[in-house]
């Protein structure tokens, strides 16, 4: 910049105090030199309440509508057509191509793919058999898990209750095959067996491990999710078992028996497969570049239909755009839903689905994910700042005709997860999830499980809150 360059007779240089001055005093996510002033609550309450009418206008479509039991219609048409969906699998790309297709023919917005690159464990064949009684135990290998070598393992089980107990008889784990008979407390704190008990199993010379299935409830169904390997320390094959086997087998060692158990798994893990994240929108009519995200993931494991954890979660993110696409309502901003892949394996599909999209993290509102099944809802549970909760309070009250009014603390979802670190505000579906863990990694994740009324109510919960969120004055307050 010259002494020549000037404004209206001005010199430029001697306007500058004056507008950094003005930029300071204003805020906006976006970067815009706009004003935001703080509002009061009773303004920011008025406001909200403003979306009675529309609000009342979904729930009705979502849960009266004509087209009775949509929700669940499209997730029973999706899982019986795919069935599971692991990732790296033939099915997990049979069903993105299936999700893909149902979304532009429902004439949603920008639908298209985003690459990803994800793990892929095969799990193959696998049996266990508990001698001399040769009593089978129905086992399911644990994901990333290695195979047994070639005629598989026979050895005899050391049963421990937890990691202290196994540090307490570490002398007799050698050669043998520990099984974790822990008792479930909580999913948060039992799930550590399964994730590192073949790590601490092998530190010890241990050639495999057994997992007491993570979960409050059991009909003889083995659980599977994800296990960790530790680098520099031996990577043995692990499996989980039921409930009541690893209560069976924990009493017979209790009487002195001898248990001898023979396992083989032909486990195996490939190359990171190519895969997508699946996206589709509402297009905001005055800030489309600024964004509510709603969010489900499309993967399961191999075992099952997949169809509370997490197809429920995909569908009503779905449905909620296409709610919004009936009633002809189209908020300022962006309501874009993402189908995450590999969630599974740690939410891979969503890491890489942030680190593209974070250069333009100040434009997403909000960000929200439904992965504890759809139950009947409760509300919501949020993260973020004192102003952005006493505006989500507000909004949450617009549920009060179905009963869905609480707003909890800490919004949860592994794939949503960066984002809050990161400080974007945060929800997740808050339902009555009692018997969330009986299925959840089992053969016992079906259609039968879900609920069509249930389904009804949570896509009339995430359609609402996207919408109002995505259409209020204001972003919600960082």
């Amino acid at each position: 910049m010259t002494d020549s360059q000037v404004l209206g007779g001005v010199r430029i240089w001697t306007l500058l105090p004056t507008v950094l001055s003005l930029c300071l005093a204003f805020t906006l996510p976006t970067g815009n030199c706009r004003p935001q002033r703080m509002r009061s609550n009773a303004e920011i309450a008025q406001e909200v309440a403003g979306y009675t009418d529309v609000a009342k206008r979904i729930i009705e479509l979502a849960v009266y509508g004509k087209a009775q039991n949509r929700s669940y219609d499209k997730l029973a048409a999706f899982t019986d057509t795919v069935g599971s969906r692991v990732s790296g699998s033939d099915s997990l790309e049979r069903a993105i191509k299936y999700m893909y297709d149902a979304l532009r023919r429902d004439g949603l917005d920008n639908v298209h793919l985003e690459p990803v690159k994800v793990p892929h464990w095969v799990r193959g064949e696998e049996s266990a058999v508990m001698l001399p009684r040769n009593h089978t135990l129905p086992i399911l290998g644990l994901g990333s898990s290695v195979g047994t070598p070639e005629g598989g393992i026979e050895a005899e089980v050391l049963v421990v209750a937890s990691f202290e107990e196994l540090q307490k008889r570490a002398a007799e784990a050698k050669g043998k095959m520990v099984l974790y008979n822990e008792p479930y407390v909580s999913y948060g704190d039992t799930v550590q067996y399964r994730a590192f008990g073949a790590t601490e199993a092998a530190k010890l010379g241990a050639l495999a491990s057994l997992v007491r299935s993570v979960t409050p409830f059991s009909i003889s169904s083995p659980h599977t999710g994800w296990q960790d390997y530790q680098d520099g320390v031996p990577r043995i094959p692990s499996a989980c078992v039921t409930i009541e086997d690893a209560e069976m087998m924990a009493r017979m060692s209790h009487l002195g028996h001898k248990i001898v158990v023979r396992l083989s798994m032909a486990a195996k893990t490939l190359p990171d497969a190519d895969s997508f994240n699946t996206v589709a929108e509402i297009r905001g009519s005055e800030h489309p570049e600024q964004v509510v995200l709603i969010s489900g993931h499309l993967d399961s494991w191999d075992v099952g239909q997949g169809a509370m954890d997490d197809g429920g979660g995909a569908v009503i993110s779905w449905e909620a755009l296409s709610l919004l696409r009936d009633l002809g309502l189209r908020p300022r901003r962006t309501v874009r839903a993402v189908l995450w892949t590999a969630e599974e394996q740690g939410g891979v599909g969503a890491a890489q689905y942030y680190q593209l999209h974070k250069v333009n993290i100040s434009n997403f509102d909000l960000v929200m994910e439904s992965d504890l099944g759809t139950f009947r809802p409760l509300g919501i549970q949020f993260t973020g700042s004192q102003k952005a909760r006493a505006i989500m309070r507000e909004v949450m009250k617009l549920l009060e005709p179905i009963n869905a009014t609480v707003l909890e603390e800490h919004g949860e979802g592994t794939d949503i997860n960066q984002w809050m670190e990161a400080g974007v505000p945060g929800a997740s579906l808050h339902t009555v999830d009692s018997k969330y863990f009986w299925f959840h990694h089992s053969n016992g994740d079906t259609m039968t499980v879900q609920d069509p009324m249930e389904m009804n109510l949570c896509s009339a919960v995430w359609a609402t809150v996207a919408y109002v969120i995505a259409d209020l004055e204001e972003m919600l307050p960082r």
